[in-house]
C-alpha cells in the first residue's frame, strides 16, 4: 500500500485563530508540511515560538496536529479528534489498539457535540492506522 503525506493549507488546521494564521504566514508557513518542517525538532519549535511570540505549547500542539493531518484519511477534519483522544503522532496511532481508540473518540464526540453519528466508523479508523504505519 502506497501512502503519501497529505499537505493542507495552514488555515485548515483546527484551533488556529486569525492572528495565529497571520503570524504563521509571516514566518513563511503556508502549509501543514511546512509547519512540520519548521517544527521538526524541539529546538526548531522553540525558535518558531520565539519568532511567533507565543507559548511553545501552542507550537507543539500545532505541530502534532499537522503531523496527524498528513495521514490522508485523517486530514484536518479528524486530527483534532485524534489529538484529544490521546494520539499525538502517526507512530502512536499505528500502535494504538483500534477498539480502545474508537471507543475514546466516540465518547469525546458524544461528550462535546452530543453526536454519535459524527464519529468515524471503526473501519475508517483501521484505515488511518494502516496509513499511519506506512508513513511512520
Amino acid at each position: 500500500m502506497k501512502t503519501t503525506s497529505a499537505d493542507w493549507s495552514i488555515d485548515q488546521l483546527p484551533g488556529l485563530s486569525t492572528d495565529d494564521h497571520s503570524r504563521l504566514i509571516t514566518c513563511g508557513i503556508h502549509t501543514t508540511l511546512q509547519l512540520l518542517q519548521q517544527g521538526k525538532t524541539p529546538e526548531k519549535r522553540g525558535i518558531l515560538a520565539s519568532q511567533l511570540q507565543i507559548p511553545i505549547r501552542h507550537v507543539n500542539k500545532w505541530v502534532a496536529l499537522a503531523d496527524l493531518a498528513r495521514i490522508p484519511g485523517v486530514g484536518c477534519q479528524y486530527c483534532g479528534l485524534l489529538l484529544h483522544a490521546g494520539v499525538a503522532s502517526p507512530t502512536q496511532l499505528a500502535r494504538t489498539p483500534l477498539d480502545r481508540l474508537h471507543r475514546q473518540m466516540l465518547k469525546l464526540q458524544v461528550a462535546t457535540l452530543q453526536r454519535r453519528d459524527l464519529c468515524p466508523a471503526i473501519g475508517e479508523v483501521e484505515q488511518w492506522s494502516q496509513q499511519a504505519r506506512v508513513l511512520s
